[in-house]
């Protein structure tokens, strides 16, 4: 990606992680005195999405262009991530989270890098069963469910 992009792409995702923590200090504290409520995983994601676009500006202030050539921007992987996304989010209630989830990181991780098919379908399969047993399983939340379930 060129410099330019990721630099805006992280003052972006820094001011959405900001927003993100503020909305989700706002979710109401759990009824039965603990101290892990509603709250603590999106506060969570927040902090993480604030700290990974803090190290996107640092690493797009540092770094040079390498040949010293203005780099491209690719319209055509940035349309197709894009469409996944809304389709994604579209889909989600309708599919549920772990059909919806795995298509859409096959996709994205296909455009980016084609090939590598056996990787993506892993990597796919085990962030999406991974979140999903976290955070159901563990942390007793919930996720839509296939429409059949």
């Amino acid at each position: 990606m060129s410099k330019t992009f990721d630099k805006f792409a992280g003052i972006i995702f820094l001011l959405i992680s900001i927003l993100f923590i503020f909305e989700s200090l706002k979710i109401s504290g759990s009824a039965y005195g603990s101290s892990v409520g509603p709250q603590t995983f999106p506060v969570i994601l927040g902090v993480v999405l604030g700290l990974l676009s803090i190290r996107l500006l640092y690493e797009s202030f540092r770094s040079k262009s390498e040949n010293g050539e203005k780099e491209t921007f690719n319209y055509k992987k940035f349309g197709i991530i894009f469409v996944s996304a809304v389709m994604y989010v579209l889909l989600l209630e309708i599919i549920g989270y772990v059909l919806s989830t795995l298509i859409f990181l096959i996709v994205a991780f296909q455009t980016m890098e084609r090939g590598k098919i056996l990787s993506t379908l892993i990597i796919s399969a085990c962030f999406t069963f991974g979140v999903y047993l976290i955070f159901v399983q563990l942390l007793g939340g919930a996720l839509p469910k296939f429409p059949l379930f």
